[in-house]
């Protein structure tokens, strides 16, 4: 067999075994996954096609029957939950990453890199993802407390349905800072536009991440090698890249 039609053939086979998978995605972790899925399907031949949103949101969804194999939340309570509701395959939830939170603005030099900007800064609006949608949005809440100016800022928030639409608020100038993922402003490893802190970690509980494979996806070979995927060397990389931590 010569090694044009070898090639051919093999090609044929990669791609008649490919499948795609329905993927619901945390807006925090839009970034990486978006250079994961490519890598994925480079390596696997199958294709992720990627939702963002908020990870409460996407609960809702799924209780209504929205057509998706493989949830990536923002917390791990939600895929807990989805195990013992049934709506996601048992054993198959691991943490894929842990999360940072930046408190950031579109101007250069607004926000000072201890954050005393909180206390001390007159800003009319502060932008954090919902918290009853949004795990980051519950650590930002923990952190104004944790600094004692959840008072003082109360009247100031503005609400974004996920941290995809808060950097919005902010990159708009509709707030003039406010708390997201840190991947969600990293290019190249570094903060290079605006102003940020990145918050510590003691100043909210751990932001847990975690995947699961969804019922719909329990007999679709994408799904469950996207989530395999994730595991990988290669996957981890770019997670890391991206400022977060990886899932022990």
């Amino acid at each position: 067999m010569n090694k044009l039609l070898l090639s051919v053939l093999m090609t044929w086979a990669f791609s008649a075994q490919a499948e795609t998978t329905l993927v619901a995605v945390a807006s925090n972790f839009t970034k990486p996954m978006e250079d994961i899925a490519a890598e994925f399907g480079k390596a696997t031949g199958h294709q992720a096609k990627l939702t963002f949103g908020a990870s409460g949101k996407f609960v809702s969804q799924f209780e209504n029957g929205a057509p998706f194999e493989v949830f990536l939340s923002a917390d791990s309570e939600k895929p807990e939950k989805l195990e013992k509701d049934g709506l996601a395959v048992a054993g198959s939830r691991f943490t894929y990453a842990i999360g940072t939170l930046v408190l950031w603005s579109a101007q250069p030099g607004y926000v000072d890199a201890e954050g005393a900007v909180l206390k001390n800064g007159t800003f009319k609006h502060l932008a954090i993802a919902a918290p009853k949608l949004a795990p980051y949005g519950v650590a930002a809440l923990e952190v104004l407390q944790k600094l004692g100016v959840a008072d003082a800022v109360k009247s100031r928030l503005v609400q974004g349905e996920n941290t995809g639409q808060a950097q919005q608020f902010i990159s708009s100038g509709n707030a003039e800072l406010g708390f997201i993922g840190l991947s969600q402003v990293l290019e190249n490893g570094k903060i290079t536009q605006g102003s940020a802190w990145v918050v510590p970690a003691e100043y909210h509980a751990p932001i847990r991440q975690d995947a699961v494979l969804l019922k719909l996806g329990e007999q679709n070979p994408a799904a469950i090698a996207l989530l395999d995927y994730l595991k990988s060397a290669p996957a981890q990389a770019i997670i890391k890249k991206y400022g977060y931590e990886l899932g022990q």
